[in-house]
């Protein structure tokens, strides 16, 4: 008897733990698999192996903006019969679905389904040739897709835990907020500028502030040349005539984007330290405070000589996103937002 109460106990307590959810899943969905920007494709040989290999070719393509060849997501790959168990707690699945019941090709998408954080990207074709073209033509879609999954993990996770040193100090020059790992905990303060960096000075973080005076603040030219007059002042280098600028305007590449629903203005590409042989990628954003009539721009930029920066590069890009000029202090915190969200992806393949 008391056997059979500490069972039926026990599958209470499971059933009440199943049905608790937080964020939209269930509160025992176990850990999901794999490293960031790892992505486990479920697809046949006769895919996989086609010619024309069109998703692995997507998946493969370089990144952009950064001085050596680091391609976009580390590849695993399963047949689907071996689709079960631990395979399916990977962090990042695209599972392809070629039948010839579908008339068209498109995708739908399932957040924390076997495990969490997770995102799956299902594929849906009638036929090979129709999917290899739909991945090729969407593969920059397919891409940003699971770039900003993980990044918006890395928000989450700089919410949990960031540097509060730092985050005083953004608030205390520039009345704004932004998180930043901890393993920043280098610092140096000058005219309406902060710059902080690990103590290898792998990773570093500016910010800075200007009057905002018209539009044409954002534009290439305009950056480029206003990133070059601060970094020269406030970023010398160990002997006089050395400083950072940027490093090739030609390589600079620039867009429009939205930052908790307000415009931004993203720029990446490579920057130098003037006589000198030191140099990596960048990425800043451009916004403006207009309660205060000023330009606000925050930027990540990454010194790692002969190692892989990819990784290094996409953190502090997510640390961008997570600024919070004065007007937005008190709203709610929105996740990385780019031009196209998740929900508007999947209506445009409707």
């Amino acid at each position: 008897m008391k056997r059979l109460v500490f069972y039926l106990g026990f599958l209470l307590v499971t059933l009440v733990l199943a049905s608790c959810k937080e964020g939209g899943k269930s509160i025992i969905t176990p850990a999901a698999s794999g490293r960031p920007y790892e992505v486990l494709v479920v697809a046949d040989d006769k895919c996989w192996m086609s010619p024309d290999s069109a998703l692995f070719h997507v998946l493969d393509s370089d990144v952009p903006g950064l001085p050596q060849s680091e391609r976009s997501f580390r590849i695993s790959r399963i047949r689907p019969d071996f689709f079960e168990r631990g395979m399916r707690l990977f962090r990042n699945i695209i599972i392809v679905d070629i039948q010839d019941i579908y008339t068209q090709t498109k995708f739908k998408y399932t957040r924390d389904f076997y495990s969490s954080p997770q995102m799956i990207m299902t594929i849906q074709s009638p036929n090979q040739a129709d999917f290899a073209d739909y991945v090729t033509k969407n593969g920059q879609v397919i891409i940003d897709f699971f770039t900003r999954a993980e990044m918006n993990r890395e928000v989450e996770q700089l919410k949990k835990k960031h540097s509060e040193v730092i985050s005083a100090k953004v608030a205390s020059m520039f009345d704004c907020d932004v998180w930043l790992p901890v393993e920043l905990n280098s610092y140096k303060e000058g005219d309406d500028f902060f710059w902080t960096s690990t103590n290898l000075n792998d990773m570093n973080f500016v910010m800075y502030s200007f009057p905002y005076t018209d539009k044409n603040t954002f534009t290439k030219a305009y950056f480029i040349q206003k990133r070059d007059s601060v970094m020269k002042i406030n970023l010398p280098g160990s002997k006089e005539g050395m400083y950072m600028q940027t490093a090739d305007s030609a390589f600079v590449t620039v867009r429009n984007i939205a930052v908790k629903g307000d415009y931004a203005f993203e720029a990446r590409g490579l920057w130098e330290m003037k006589n000198d042989a030191m140099g990596g990628p960048f990425v800043s954003h451009m916004r403006v405070d207009r309660a205060n009539g000023r330009v606000v721009v925050v930027e990540g930029f990454v010194y790692n000589p002969g190692k892989l920066k990819r990784d290094q590069i996409r953190k502090l890009n997510a640390c961008l996103y997570t600024l919070k000029l004065p007007f937005e202090k008190e709203a709610p915190e929105v996740l990385v937002d780019q031009s196209v969200t998740e929900d508007k992806i999947e209506a445009e393949q409707k």
